[in-house]
């Protein structure tokens, strides 16, 4: 009797506010549908930083053809960047706190439904990015999203409350900064990179944004009065900040950004920052696989 396929569930017990039961409780029903689905489920918990992409390396090396991503946008794009230009498909089984490439997707939000999803799915091609060297999948950013990034990282609790707490309090003291984006000198409230529409939580910074087209939608936001933020708040949760007259979007698939400064920025939410002030971002069309 010939060997099951084996399916790897990557699994980042410190994403999103769900707790320790209950990602217990959820690893075992991976296990069970994929047995149910006539898989051999391994299960690994990653253990630090870089860890999912070691793994999911490994799983591309030995040809296995489904690895699911158990986690948030940070441990999406570890496990993301390994299955670049491979065979092997991811699926999504988001626990994070915005989840912006699941919910771009149309991927069930409740984990469950996201395993049956990404367990009976067929692979769908899409397009990836880079930002110098780091990889996203999402959206990659400079100015206040940045900033926001920055600061949220150093918070002791995740989820959407702590997020909007740390962006309300960010808005009173960030500063509009100088950019040359593509050799012409802007000041910018923002600069967004966008392969998906939103960060997540449904803030759709660039509304019309597709996946898989070969093209990335550069945003920006413009500086505005104080006044104006909470109508610019409204448009991104309602997925209508391209009709605000402080946006502009222009489709690209090169881009460079640079400054007289080290460049705050994030890449799918994660922040990091560029010591020489440069930036390279270009899509990478058709390079990944995702179950859907």
């Amino acid at each position: 009797m010939a060997a099951l396929p084996a399916v790897l569930a990557i699994i980042n017990p410190l994403s999103g506010t769900a707790s320790a039961g209950a990602k217990a409780r959820l690893s075992e029903y991976i296990a069970r549908q994929a047995e149910a689905s006539s898989y051999t489920p391994e299960l690994v918990v990653t253990e630090g930083p870089g860890h999912a992409t070691e793994l999911a390396t490994q799983a591309v090396s030995r040809g296995i053809t489904r690895v699911l991503a158990v986690g948030g946008d940070g441990t999406i794009n570890e496990t993301a960047r390994a299955l670049r230009q491979s065979n092997t498909a991811l699926g999504i089984v988001p626990l994070g706190s915005g989840n912006g490439l699941a919910r771009h997707l149309g991927v069930p939000l409740n984990p469950e439904r996201a395993v049956q999803s990404a367990l009976a799915g067929r692979p769908v091609v899409v397009d990836s990015a880079m930002i110098n060297e780091h990889p996203f999948f999402c959206t990659a950013g400079f100015g206040f999203e940045a900033y926001v990034a920055h600061a949220f990282a150093k918070q002791p609790v995740r989820g959407l409350p702590t997020y909007v707490r740390t962006s309300v309090n960010a808005f009173m003291r960030y500063k509009p900064e100088l950019y040359a984006v593509n050799g012409i000198e802007k000041t910018l409230f923002s600069l967004t990179f966008a392969n998906a529409g939103q960060f997540g939580n449904n803030a759709w910074m660039a509304p019309t944004a597709n996946i898989a087209d070969g093209r990335l939608e550069q945003c920006e936001l413009r500086p505005f009065p104080m006044q104006a933020g909470g109508m610019l708040a409204w448009r991104l949760f309602n997925k209508s900040i391209d009709q605000s007259p402080y946006w502009q979007g222009t489709g690209v698939t090169h881009a460079t950004v640079q400054a007289d400064r080290p460049l705050l920025i994030h890449a799918d939410g994660e922040p990091l920052t560029l010591a020489d002030g440069k930036a390279d971002v270009r899509i990478l069309p058709g390079s990944l696989l995702v179950l859907l």
